[in-house]
């Protein structure tokens, strides 16, 4: 197990990521030709939550149960114990979250939001408020759902999107203390840490920050709850950016967080690079307060919805997010991804997060009001473009307020998702040059509309139209610069 990068330097100077892994099983793919790229939009509502994979090229959409898995992973899910009840594969993902997180309970559930499912089931009340460094989407349905509200506490650099702080998921403590106090300690549902926020653009918290939030949440007697989905790129984060873990190793980095939490749930879709989840915590009466539960939504506790297969592969993937070689590949595809951008101009967060690399829309279409949704019509254009998927992460993805109106996003992103181990550098390189040609056309993207809005969570199967023909416009000017290419 790697404790430091492996630091290797090219010859002719090349600074670029080199992938500490080789490939040994592969997938062919497709890139279908523009005009059929455009159909495939239309015909999925202009939302790319409704494509279908074989019509996609390069699927950026999500991190999450779309990483490749290790021979290790592969191997261990032939040693699966195939029981309902009383699994030693149960037995073994428990030990090894003992052994990384020192928490004594576990209980499983088939991926990360129904882990919030049950949070708020257990610990929201009407009326009461969960505060957070920033919400995620299926978080905040959840909580909103049992009647209680979210509260984002983000650093204000958090929401600048240049500004170059390396920690802008970290929580405003002094405003964190306040509301704590305003609101009335029982008055809080829990404190949620994010580590690496998602919706920010994958930004990290120190170590130092997140041990102040748990040290606040101690001191009112508030439940402090780390969403640690994103924990590994955030651990790398913390090993190369904060001076005081630069000594430490991944392990201690983990353990150290993990003692400072009350109760820690995580997406394996994302953490674990499997598909599953679960909740982790040393007290008891948590535990007894959230079991009810898992039967009732998930499956039986030693199990929770979750193949016995995937368990297996998910200890070995915690177990593999404690080698620095690995964690390090993601953030750093996404740092040349979004350095190779940053050199044609066009705009992205900066500094680099975790997750994925995030085009600034609001900065790249202008032309484009919140109401004509600029990051989804973004990803509509990449795809046309490029046959590339990624996801809105901006007005669209927020839910309207009670009387109807439109909830404006702080920030405006198109959030193309670099899925652990699975493309090369010449896909990057693809993808990079597809979106430079977008950049240099960017005039002729327009905005889209709704014409079938859910009320929940609208931006996984709602449909929209372009409010012009500006994507005939785009098609034509392919085939003007490109020619018969794909």
């Amino acid at each position: 197990m790697s404790e430091q990068p492996s630091k290797i330097s090219f010859y002719k100077g090349d600074n670029i990521p080199l992938e500490m892994h080789k490939v040994r099983i592969v997938q062919k793919l497709f890139l279908p030709k523009i005009e059929d790229r455009k159909q495939n939009m239309n015909d999925a509502g202009n939302n790319t939550f409704l494509l279908q994979n074989r019509d996609i090229f390069m699927d950026m959409l999500t991190d999450s149960g779309v990483n490749a898995m290790s021979d290790r992973q592969q191997a261990a899910m032939l040693v699966a114990d195939d029981s309902y009840a009383g699994s030693e594969t149960y037995n073994r993902l428990t030990n090894k979250l003992t052994e990384l997180f020192g928490t004594k309970y576990f209980l499983p559930t088939h991926q990360g939001r129904a882990a919030e499912n049950i949070l708020a089931e257990a610990f929201v009340r009407p009326g009461m408020v969960t505060l957070m460094n920033f919400h995620f989407t299926t978080t905040k349905a959840h909580i909103t759902r049992m009647g209680g509200s979210v509260e984002e506490l983000i650093i204000k650099e958090g929401l600048e999107p240049n500004n170059n702080n390396p920690f802008k998921g970290n929580f405003d403590l002094d405003l964190l203390r306040k509301r704590i106090k305003e609101v009335g300690p029982k008055n809080v549902a829990f404190v949620r840490i994010e580590a690496g926020t998602n919706l920010v653009g994958g930004q990290p918290l120190s170590m130092e920050n997140m041990l102040a939030v748990s040290d606040i949440c101690k001191e009112y007697g508030v439940m402090s709850v780390l969403d640690a989905s994103l924990l590994q790129d955030n651990l790398y984060f913390i090993k190369v950016r904060e001076a005081a873990a630069k000594d430490m190793s991944i392990p201690q980095i983990t353990r150290k967080l993990a003692d400072a939490m009350d109760i820690i749930y995580f997406s394996a879709r994302k953490l674990g690079f499997a598909r599953g989840g679960g909740i982790a915590m040393r007290d008891e009466n948590h535990c007894l307060k959230m079991k009810e539960f898992v039967p009732l939504y998930e499956g039986f506790l030693t199990y929770g919805g979750m193949s016995v297969r995937e368990m297996e592969a998910i200890t070995v993937g915690l177990d593999e997010t404690m080698d620095f070689d690995i964690i390090s590949q993601g953030p750093q595809f996404i740092k040349y991804m979004c350095d190779e951008l940053e050199k044609y101009g066009v705009p992205v967060i900066t500094p680099a997060g975790g997750l994925g690399c995030h085009l600034n829309a609001s900065e790249i279409l202008p032309q484009l009001p919140h109401n004509q949704y600029p990051a989804a019509a973004l990803g509509s254009a990449l795809y046309i473009a490029g046959g590339v998927r990624g996801m809105e992460r901006g007005t669209l993805s927020e839910q309207r307020e009670a009387d109807g109106t439109e909830r404006y996003a702080e920030l405006e992103l198109l959030r193309l998702a670099v899925p652990r181990r699975v493309y090369t550098l010449s896909q990057i390189n693809y993808a990079v040059d597809r979106i430079k040609w977008l950049f240099d056309n960017r005039n002729l993207i327009g905005g889209l509309e709704f014409y079938e809005e859910p009320k929940v969570l609208r931006f996984f199967f709602g449909r929209l139209r372009p409010t012009s023909d500006w994507q005939e416009k785009l098609v034509a000017k392919f085939r003007k610069d490109f020619g018969d290419s794909l």
